[in-house]
């Protein structure tokens, strides 16, 4: 897999960054080195490794899953500008 300007481009304009043309080239190149790493990751031996989500071994504290708040949708839905069955109307930002 290889990124070329129009990817980055359209990569950009998805994030909604501001991307001068003298960048996308450059930027192309570090995405597509990044892209080179992600590739040597993949040649190495995992066989017998169990997945782990930290460095450290830790556990997360758990609690109950209880209601401790009282429903005041009504209240937060006063200060939305637009909102539809209990729930924030937002314009669409994703194409």
């Amino acid at each position: 897999m290889s990124v070329d300007n129009a990817t980055v481009r359209r990569i950009a304009r998805l994030a909604r960054m501001k991307l001068e043309d003298e960048r996308v080239e450059p930027m192309a190149a570090e995405l597509n080195g990044i892209l080179a790493w992600v590739e040597q990751l993949k040649e190495v031996d995992v066989q017998g490794v169990e997945p782990m989500t930290s460095v450290v071994e830790q556990r997360l504290k758990m609690r109950e899953d209880v209601v401790t708040e009282p429903d005041n949708s009504d209240a937060l839905m006063v200060n939305a500008p637009g909102g539809e069955d209990h729930f924030f109307v937002v314009p669409k930002v994703v194409e």
